[in-house]
């Protein structure tokens, strides 16, 4: 079972930018889809972008034009591109396998990693 360790989180003032990580162990390339979600205090967790090994990409209304998800499978690992954030950005960030391109998340959710966009 493949596990993931994100990081990258931190403060930022509105406006700026940052690059999460999504660092996987165990079968990274036999995964077809995954997916980062974020989860705002007080509100249900949502999948912002979604990416296949073959570089298909889906995202949430909320950010498209602002951020882009990638994966690198030679490094097992995944990346949120994040810019022109926003207050309403603000939230813990996972990630995590899909059931499909436009699936639900599936398996265990790890610690997350916090971005906090405030001035």
């Amino acid at each position: 079972q493949v596990q993931f360790v994100e990081s990258g989180g931190g403060l930022v003032q509105p406006g700026g930018s940052l690059r999460l990580s999504c660092a996987a162990s165990g079968n990274f390339l036999s995964i077809y889809a995954m997916g980062w979600s974020r989860q705002a205090p007080g509100k249900q967790r949502e999948l912002v972008a979604r990416i296949t090994n073959t570089g298909l990409t889906k995202y949430a209304d909320a950010v498209k034009g602002r951020f882009a998800i990638s994966r690198d499978n030679a490094k097992n690992t995944m990346y949120l591109q994040m810019h022109s954030l926003k207050p309403e950005d603000t939230a813990v960030y996972y990630c995590n396998v899909l059931v499909s391109l436009s699936g639900p998340p599936v398996g265990p959710w790890g610690q997350g990693t916090q971005v906090t966009v405030s001035s």
